[in-house]
């Protein structure tokens, strides 16, 4: 049970990190360990961890967008805000996927995503760091004026991302190496609707190769499909020969099931474009989604800051089988 996993991980790191050889022990003292945090009542946080998650879809972050799926970085960065304002806290599709939602008490996941590897999004400046304007840094410098903020997203890229070549790569690398996850959108960008079974095999996996070739030593955990098209066999998009994904992200539009409802299916997890109220088709843009969900919090999901247990109110529809034991209705 991946919640359950974690703790048990958590508990193998720490006593790990308490054992040393004696003359270790001789020649320093090691600091009293931080108190735990106490535990939270989930009725006090309204906890609801079978609650709805926004996954929101970005594409480029440009001073004049020329298509609805563009952001200003203002606009961009306002989003951002408004989301740390509302105690919401990045997590990656990979966390999504597995269930792996560890957020504080009271707080609430969301996915920042991003598709076609645009030098928007992340472009390496002289010092090796995410420049001025693009998405990643607007991210890193919304999460350092909210420490809540985690500072991740899901980067999903084809062929020659973020400009390509060896300044690509690099970003790439950067990603990895500061917790952004890196997923696969195929290698051409290809719609697996209309194409044949082995060309959209092939495509995937030659996109899931070159991330391994430019990142060594990862491997994407995830997929988002080009024009939000599935295969016509929905499994070839989540393994076939050469790739194994653990969620398959959609275009969709509207909020995520929780990963630990009946109703999720990891290999169709739907998205939320970003988009201002103002825009075409804006009722099933983010704007909109936010203002409902913060208009009917009960529905969507606040952590009770306890990853081993599943919390939500008595009387609502409990997890899906396989997370039956972790079930803690209050």
């Amino acid at each position: 049970m991946p919640r359950l996993r974690i703790v048990a991980a958590s508990v193998a790191v720490l006593l790990a990190a308490g054992c040393g050889t004696d003359s270790d022990n001789a020649q320093s003292v090691s600091a009293p360990a931080a108190p735990a945090p106490a535990p939270v009542d989930p009725a006090q946080v309204q906890a609801n961890e079978l609650g709805r998650i926004p996954v929101l879809m970005y594409h480029r972050v440009i001073a004049t967008p020329t298509s609805v799926y563009d952001r200003t970085p203002d606009d961009f960065r306002a989003e951002l805000e408004r989301l740390a304002r509302e105690n919401y806290v990045p997590v990656t599709t990979a966390d999504l996927a597995a269930g792996r939602i560890d957020v504080p008490a009271g707080a609430h996941p969301v996915v920042l995503t991003f598709d076609d590897g645009d030098p928007t999004q992340i472009t390496l400046g002289p010092d090796g760091t995410p420049a001025p304007g693009t998405a990643v840094r607007i991210i890193l410098d919304v999460a350092a004026a909210h420490p809540g903020f985690r500072p991740v997203a899901s980067m999903y890229v084809n062929a020659e991302p973020f400009g390509g070549g060896e300044p690509g790569a690099a970003a790439m690398r950067w990603l990895h190496d500061n917790g952004f996850e890196i997923g696969n959108h195929t290698f051409s960008h290809l719609n697996l609707r209309t194409a044949p079974a082995e060309k959209a095999r092939q495509d995937i996996a030659r996109g899931d190769t070159a991330i391994r070739q430019a990142v060594p030593g990862h491997r994407p955990a995830t997929l988002a499909l080009p024009f939000g098209a599935r295969p016509r066999d929905p499994q070839l998009a989540a393994r076939g020969d050469g790739y194994d994904y653990s969620g398959v992200l959609l275009v969709g539009a509207n909020p995520a099931p929780s990963p630990f409802a009946e109703e999720f299916t990891p290999q169709a997890i739907p998205r939320i474009r970003s988009q201002g109220p103002d825009g075409s088709e804006a009722e099933f843009g983010s704007t909109v989604w936010l203002d409902k969900m913060a208009a009917s919090p009960a529905t969507r999901y606040t952590s009770d800051g306890n990853p081993a247990v599943i919390s939500y109110p008595t009387g609502k529809e409990g997890p899906a089988d396989r997370y039956a034991a972790a079930a803690a209705p209050y």
